[in-house]
Protein backbone atom coordinates (compact mmCIF):
# COMPACT_ATOMS: atom_id res chain seq x y z
CA UNK A 1 0.00 0.00 0.00
CA UNK A 2 1.13 3.75 -0.80
CA UNK A 3 -0.21 6.52 1.18
CA UNK A 4 0.51 9.89 -0.10
CA UNK A 5 1.00 12.90 3.04
CA UNK A 6 -0.30 15.85 1.48
CA UNK A 7 -1.70 19.67 2.90
CA UNK A 8 -1.33 22.94 2.76
CA UNK A 9 2.13 24.15 4.08
CA UNK A 10 3.30 24.27 7.69
CA UNK A 11 0.54 22.03 7.94
CA UNK A 12 3.20 19.25 9.52
CA UNK A 13 3.38 17.17 6.81
CA UNK A 14 7.06 16.07 7.48
CA UNK A 15 6.37 16.09 11.24
CA UNK A 16 3.55 13.14 10.53
CA UNK A 17 5.83 11.68 8.37
CA UNK A 18 8.64 11.12 10.74
CA UNK A 19 6.41 10.35 13.46
CA UNK A 20 4.68 7.77 10.98
CA UNK A 21 8.05 5.87 10.28
CA UNK A 22 10.34 7.32 12.75
CA UNK A 23 12.59 9.12 9.80
CA UNK A 24 14.40 12.27 10.46
CA UNK A 25 12.93 14.10 7.69
CA UNK A 26 14.50 17.87 8.12
CA UNK A 27 11.36 20.11 9.33
CA UNK A 28 10.85 23.23 7.97
CA UNK A 29 8.77 26.63 7.90
CA UNK A 30 8.18 27.14 4.13
CA UNK A 31 7.68 24.96 1.28
CA UNK A 32 9.95 24.29 -1.86
CA UNK A 33 7.75 23.57 -4.85
CA UNK A 34 10.88 21.72 -6.39
CA UNK A 35 11.87 20.16 -3.51
CA UNK A 36 11.35 16.11 -3.97
CA UNK A 37 9.13 14.17 -1.66
CA UNK A 38 10.26 11.88 1.30
CA UNK A 39 9.51 8.69 0.93
CA UNK A 40 10.03 5.56 3.56
CA UNK A 41 9.23 2.19 3.45
CA UNK A 42 7.92 0.65 6.85
CA UNK A 43 6.70 -2.50 7.84
CA UNK A 44 2.98 -2.98 9.11
CA UNK A 45 2.98 -5.19 12.09
CA UNK A 46 0.56 -8.04 11.97
CA UNK A 47 0.31 -10.02 15.61
CA UNK A 48 -0.96 -12.80 13.18
CA UNK A 49 2.21 -13.27 11.15
CA UNK A 50 4.32 -12.87 14.14
CA UNK A 51 1.97 -15.86 15.59
CA UNK A 52 2.08 -17.78 11.90
CA UNK A 53 5.76 -16.98 12.31
CA UNK A 54 6.51 -18.82 15.77
CA UNK A 55 4.11 -21.62 14.36
CA UNK A 56 6.21 -22.62 11.13
CA UNK A 57 9.81 -20.88 12.21
CA UNK A 58 10.51 -19.85 9.04
CA UNK A 59 13.65 -18.44 8.55
CA UNK A 60 11.93 -15.58 6.59
CA UNK A 61 9.26 -13.45 8.27
CA UNK A 62 7.74 -10.69 5.84
CA UNK A 63 5.26 -8.64 6.83
CA UNK A 64 3.42 -6.23 4.60
CA UNK A 65 4.48 -3.06 3.58
CA UNK A 66 3.25 0.40 3.81
CA UNK A 67 5.22 3.30 1.58
CA UNK A 68 4.66 6.95 3.22
CA UNK A 69 5.27 9.80 0.18
CA UNK A 70 5.53 13.21 2.29
CA UNK A 71 4.64 15.78 -0.50
CA UNK A 72 5.57 19.83 0.11
CA UNK A 73 2.95 21.84 0.34
CA UNK A 74 0.94 24.22 -2.28
CA UNK A 75 3.36 26.17 -4.32
CA UNK A 76 2.14 29.14 -5.13
CA UNK A 77 2.88 30.71 -8.60
CA UNK A 78 3.97 34.60 -10.28
CA UNK A 79 0.20 35.53 -9.56
CA UNK A 80 0.14 34.38 -6.04
CA UNK A 81 -2.04 31.62 -7.02
CA UNK A 82 -1.60 28.17 -5.14
CA UNK A 83 -1.33 24.44 -6.45
CA UNK A 84 0.63 21.58 -6.62
CA UNK A 85 3.42 21.11 -8.40
CA UNK A 86 3.16 19.10 -11.59
CA UNK A 87 5.53 16.59 -10.78
CA UNK A 88 3.21 15.71 -7.30
CA UNK A 89 0.58 15.71 -9.35
CA UNK A 90 1.80 13.19 -11.21
CA UNK A 91 2.90 11.14 -8.63
CA UNK A 92 0.26 11.39 -6.57
CA UNK A 93 -1.86 9.56 -9.07
CA UNK A 94 0.22 6.22 -9.10
CA UNK A 95 -0.31 5.95 -5.08
CA UNK A 96 -3.58 3.98 -3.42
CA UNK A 97 -4.68 6.19 -0.79
CA UNK A 98 -4.06 9.61 -0.19
CA UNK A 99 -3.92 11.70 3.40
CA UNK A 100 -4.65 15.29 3.64
CA UNK A 101 -2.54 16.61 6.90
CA UNK A 102 -4.45 19.54 8.28
CA UNK A 103 -2.54 21.99 11.00
CA UNK A 104 -4.75 22.02 14.22
CA UNK A 105 -2.23 24.66 15.92
CA UNK A 106 -1.70 28.38 15.48
CA UNK A 107 0.56 29.23 12.12
CA UNK A 108 3.82 30.77 11.71
CA UNK A 109 2.04 34.65 12.34
CA UNK A 110 -0.02 33.17 15.24
CA UNK A 111 -3.20 33.27 13.66
CA UNK A 112 -5.70 30.96 15.03
CA UNK A 113 -6.26 27.25 13.17
CA UNK A 114 -8.87 26.60 10.69
CA UNK A 115 -8.93 22.71 9.66
CA UNK A 116 -12.45 22.95 7.97
CA UNK A 117 -11.76 26.05 5.85
CA UNK A 118 -8.17 24.20 5.17
CA UNK A 119 -10.22 20.74 4.04
CA UNK A 120 -11.73 22.80 2.19
CA UNK A 121 -9.11 23.93 -0.11
CA UNK A 122 -7.11 21.25 -0.70
CA UNK A 123 -10.72 19.16 -1.27
CA UNK A 124 -11.06 21.97 -3.83
CA UNK A 125 -7.36 21.75 -5.45
CA UNK A 126 -7.95 18.16 -5.82
CA UNK A 127 -11.34 18.40 -7.49
CA UNK A 128 -9.71 20.73 -9.67
CA UNK A 129 -7.21 18.95 -10.78
CA UNK A 130 -9.35 16.13 -11.88
CA UNK A 131 -11.76 18.23 -13.91
CA UNK A 132 -8.68 19.54 -16.04
CA UNK A 133 -8.22 15.74 -17.17
CA UNK A 134 -11.59 15.13 -17.40
CA UNK A 135 -12.50 17.99 -19.61
CA UNK A 136 -9.21 17.38 -22.03
CA UNK A 137 -9.79 14.20 -22.35
CA UNK A 138 -13.52 14.70 -23.42
CA UNK A 139 -12.67 17.36 -25.99
CA UNK A 140 -10.13 15.07 -27.64
CA UNK A 141 -13.00 12.56 -27.47
CA UNK A 142 -15.37 15.40 -29.34
CA UNK A 143 -12.73 16.12 -32.06
CA UNK A 144 -12.67 12.00 -32.74
CA UNK A 145 -16.16 12.41 -33.15
CA UNK A 146 -16.12 14.61 -35.66
CA UNK A 147 -13.30 13.23 -37.55
CA UNK A 148 -15.72 9.82 -37.65
CA UNK A 149 -13.50 8.60 -35.01
CA UNK A 150 -16.62 7.35 -32.74
CA UNK A 151 -16.25 4.14 -31.95
CA UNK A 152 -18.40 1.84 -29.17
CA UNK A 153 -15.58 2.49 -26.78
CA UNK A 154 -15.06 5.93 -26.95
CA UNK A 155 -18.95 6.30 -26.96
CA UNK A 156 -18.97 4.18 -23.58
CA UNK A 157 -15.49 6.23 -22.26
CA UNK A 158 -17.23 9.30 -22.95
CA UNK A 159 -20.49 8.68 -21.21
CA UNK A 160 -18.52 7.33 -17.80
CA UNK A 161 -16.44 11.06 -18.22
CA UNK A 162 -19.56 12.98 -18.91
CA UNK A 163 -20.81 11.60 -15.21
CA UNK A 164 -17.76 12.29 -13.75
CA UNK A 165 -17.46 15.63 -14.99
CA UNK A 166 -20.92 16.02 -13.63
CA UNK A 167 -20.19 15.07 -10.42
CA UNK A 168 -16.78 17.27 -9.96
CA UNK A 169 -18.64 20.57 -11.25
CA UNK A 170 -21.13 19.99 -8.37
CA UNK A 171 -18.07 19.86 -6.31
CA UNK A 172 -18.69 15.92 -5.38
CA UNK A 173 -15.99 13.16 -5.65
CA UNK A 174 -15.47 10.39 -7.76
CA UNK A 175 -15.40 8.09 -5.12
CA UNK A 176 -19.46 9.67 -4.25
CA UNK A 177 -20.76 8.44 -7.93
CA UNK A 178 -20.75 4.88 -7.05
CA UNK A 179 -19.50 3.67 -10.93
CA UNK A 180 -19.23 -0.08 -11.03
CA UNK A 181 -16.78 -2.32 -11.83
CA UNK A 182 -16.87 -2.18 -15.78
CA UNK A 183 -16.79 2.14 -15.66
CA UNK A 184 -13.97 1.83 -13.38
CA UNK A 185 -12.00 -0.20 -15.50
CA UNK A 186 -12.96 2.31 -18.16
CA UNK A 187 -11.06 5.18 -16.60
CA UNK A 188 -8.95 3.58 -14.54
CA UNK A 189 -6.04 4.94 -16.73
CA UNK A 190 -6.15 8.38 -15.09
CA UNK A 191 -6.00 7.52 -11.82
CA UNK A 192 -8.70 10.28 -10.74
CA UNK A 193 -6.99 11.82 -7.22
CA UNK A 194 -11.09 12.12 -5.89
CA UNK A 195 -11.33 8.60 -6.93
CA UNK A 196 -8.57 7.32 -4.08
CA UNK A 197 -9.98 7.19 -0.53
CA UNK A 198 -9.19 9.98 1.33
CA UNK A 199 -8.23 10.17 4.83
CA UNK A 200 -8.13 13.80 7.29
CA UNK A 201 -5.27 13.44 9.38
CA UNK A 202 -6.11 16.10 12.37
CA UNK A 203 -2.79 17.22 13.52
CA UNK A 204 -2.59 18.77 16.91
CA UNK A 205 -0.77 20.55 19.47
CA UNK A 206 0.43 18.53 22.81
CA UNK A 207 -1.95 21.05 24.58
CA UNK A 208 -5.21 20.37 22.30
CA UNK A 209 -4.95 16.76 21.49
CA UNK A 210 -7.84 14.87 22.82
CA UNK A 211 -9.80 18.03 23.20
CA UNK A 212 -11.50 18.44 19.77
CA UNK A 213 -14.81 16.27 19.53
CA UNK A 214 -16.77 18.60 18.04
CA UNK A 215 -14.48 19.29 15.32
CA UNK A 216 -13.80 15.83 14.66
CA UNK A 217 -17.07 15.14 14.51
CA UNK A 218 -18.13 17.49 11.80
CA UNK A 219 -14.69 16.38 9.82
CA UNK A 220 -15.76 12.82 10.63
CA UNK A 221 -19.20 13.52 8.39
CA UNK A 222 -17.69 13.18 5.61
CA UNK A 223 -14.43 11.94 5.89
CA UNK A 224 -12.67 9.21 8.04
CA UNK A 225 -10.46 10.80 10.24
CA UNK A 226 -7.61 10.31 12.88
CA UNK A 227 -6.64 12.90 15.28
CA UNK A 228 -2.48 12.77 16.06
CA UNK A 229 -0.22 14.87 18.36
CA UNK A 230 2.18 15.10 15.77
CA UNK A 231 5.47 16.89 17.33
CA UNK A 232 4.91 14.98 20.62
CA UNK A 233 4.61 11.31 18.47
CA UNK A 234 7.43 12.29 16.61
CA UNK A 235 9.28 13.22 19.99
CA UNK A 236 8.41 9.70 20.89
CA UNK A 237 11.37 7.64 18.77
CA UNK A 238 13.75 9.01 20.77
CA UNK A 239 12.41 7.54 23.83
CA UNK A 240 12.70 4.10 25.26
CA UNK A 241 10.01 1.38 24.68
CA UNK A 242 8.69 1.35 28.09
CA UNK A 243 9.34 5.60 28.88
CA UNK A 244 7.03 5.86 25.01
CA UNK A 245 4.28 3.78 26.80
CA UNK A 246 4.22 6.35 29.89
CA UNK A 247 3.95 9.49 27.93
CA UNK A 248 1.54 7.78 25.56
CA UNK A 249 -0.71 6.58 27.87
CA UNK A 250 -0.32 9.86 29.93
CA UNK A 251 -1.49 11.79 26.90
CA UNK A 252 -4.37 9.24 26.23
CA UNK A 253 -2.54 8.01 22.82
CA UNK A 254 -3.93 4.50 21.87
CA UNK A 255 -1.33 2.17 19.99
CA UNK A 256 1.55 3.99 17.33
CA UNK A 257 0.86 6.51 15.17
CA UNK A 258 1.25 4.43 12.21
CA UNK A 259 -0.62 1.53 13.55
CA UNK A 260 -3.58 4.04 14.16
CA UNK A 261 -2.97 5.29 10.56
CA UNK A 262 -2.89 2.36 8.65
CA UNK A 263 -5.40 0.47 10.19
CA UNK A 264 -7.20 3.65 8.94
CA UNK A 265 -5.76 3.47 5.60
CA UNK A 266 -7.31 0.19 5.32
CA UNK A 267 -10.18 0.71 6.10
CA UNK A 268 -11.19 3.13 3.94
CA UNK A 269 -9.36 1.22 0.46
CA UNK A 270 -10.77 -1.89 1.66
CA UNK A 271 -7.49 -3.46 2.10
CA UNK A 272 -7.30 -6.94 3.40
CA UNK A 273 -4.43 -9.19 4.24
CA UNK A 274 -4.03 -13.22 2.71
CA UNK A 275 -1.04 -14.86 3.82
CA UNK A 276 1.11 -17.65 2.68
CA UNK A 277 2.63 -19.89 4.67
CA UNK A 278 5.49 -22.61 5.43
CA UNK A 279 8.97 -23.91 6.87
CA UNK A 280 10.93 -21.34 4.54
CA UNK A 281 8.57 -18.42 4.34
CA UNK A 282 5.62 -16.34 6.29
CA UNK A 283 4.22 -13.89 4.33
CA UNK A 284 1.59 -10.90 4.15
CA UNK A 285 -0.02 -9.83 1.00
CA UNK A 286 -2.30 -6.89 0.73
CA UNK A 287 -5.28 -7.04 -1.53
CA UNK A 288 -8.19 -5.53 -1.96
CA UNK A 289 -11.73 -6.56 -0.31
CA UNK A 290 -13.77 -8.46 -3.22
CA UNK A 291 -11.01 -9.44 -5.46
CA UNK A 292 -11.04 -13.38 -6.38
CA UNK A 293 -8.14 -15.91 -5.61
CA UNK A 294 -6.55 -15.63 -9.39
CA UNK A 295 -5.94 -12.30 -8.42
CA UNK A 296 -4.55 -12.53 -5.35
CA UNK A 297 -2.31 -15.49 -7.26
CA UNK A 298 -1.28 -12.68 -9.59
CA UNK A 299 -0.57 -10.47 -6.33
CA UNK A 300 2.59 -13.15 -5.62
CA UNK A 301 3.70 -13.46 -9.06
CA UNK A 302 1.99 -13.59 -12.49
CA UNK A 303 2.72 -16.73 -13.41
CA UNK A 304 0.42 -17.96 -10.45
CA UNK A 305 -2.52 -16.11 -11.92
CA UNK A 306 -1.72 -17.34 -15.89
CA UNK A 307 -1.59 -20.71 -14.67
CA UNK A 308 -4.08 -20.43 -11.96
CA UNK A 309 -5.72 -24.47 -10.75
CA UNK A 310 -6.89 -24.49 -7.28
CA UNK A 311 -5.94 -22.60 -4.14
CA UNK A 312 -5.97 -24.63 -0.42
CA UNK A 313 -6.96 -22.48 1.87
CA UNK A 314 -7.51 -21.85 5.39
CA UNK A 315 -8.35 -19.51 7.86
CA UNK A 316 -5.61 -18.11 10.46
CA UNK A 317 -8.53 -18.44 13.04
CA UNK A 318 -9.16 -21.73 11.80
CA UNK A 319 -5.56 -22.85 12.13
CA UNK A 320 -5.00 -21.14 15.92
CA UNK A 321 -8.69 -23.13 16.94
CA UNK A 322 -7.21 -26.46 15.73
CA UNK A 323 -3.51 -26.22 16.86
CA UNK A 324 -2.08 -27.41 13.64
CA UNK A 325 -2.56 -28.00 9.86
CA UNK A 326 -3.34 -31.61 10.64
CA UNK A 327 -6.31 -30.48 13.53
CA UNK A 328 -7.37 -27.87 10.27
CA UNK A 329 -7.89 -31.09 7.79
CA UNK A 330 -9.09 -33.18 10.51
CA UNK A 331 -12.09 -31.41 11.32
CA UNK A 332 -12.92 -30.62 7.81
CA UNK A 333 -11.73 -26.43 7.93
CA UNK A 334 -9.54 -27.32 4.98
CA UNK A 335 -10.87 -25.80 1.56
CA UNK A 336 -10.20 -26.29 -2.35
CA UNK A 337 -11.06 -22.92 -3.80
CA UNK A 338 -11.78 -21.84 -7.69
CA UNK A 339 -10.38 -18.73 -9.12
CA UNK A 340 -13.68 -16.77 -8.57
CA UNK A 341 -13.40 -17.58 -4.68
CA UNK A 342 -13.51 -14.11 -2.83
CA UNK A 343 -10.37 -14.10 -0.65
CA UNK A 344 -11.24 -13.19 2.84
CA UNK A 345 -8.88 -11.57 5.53
CA UNK A 346 -6.86 -13.69 7.10
CA UNK A 347 -7.11 -16.34 4.42
CA UNK A 348 -4.13 -18.92 3.98
CA UNK A 349 -3.39 -19.56 0.52
CA UNK A 350 -1.34 -22.51 -1.28
CA UNK A 351 -2.04 -21.67 -4.93
CA UNK A 352 -1.71 -24.72 -7.59
CA UNK A 353 -0.76 -23.42 -10.89
CA UNK A 354 0.74 -24.93 -13.76
CA UNK A 355 2.23 -22.80 -16.83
Amino acid sequence: MEIGLIGLPNSGKTTIFNALTGRTAEVTTYTDAMSKPNIAVVDVIDERITRLSEIYKPPKTIYATVQFVDFAGLARDSDGKASFPDASIGMMRSLDTLALVVGNFPNVLGEAPAPLQDIEQMETELLISDLIVCERRLEKIALGNKRGQKTPTTQMEENVLRKIQDCLNEGGRITDIGLDRDEKKIVSGFQFLTGKPLLIILNSSEDTFGKNRGLLEEIGKKHTVVEFAGTFEMELYRLSDEEKQLFMEDMGIKGSARDRLTRSAYEISSSISFFTVGTDEVRAWNIREGQPAVEAAGVIHSDLARGFIRAECFSYDDLIACGSEKGVHDKGRFRLEGKDYIVKDGDILAIRFSV
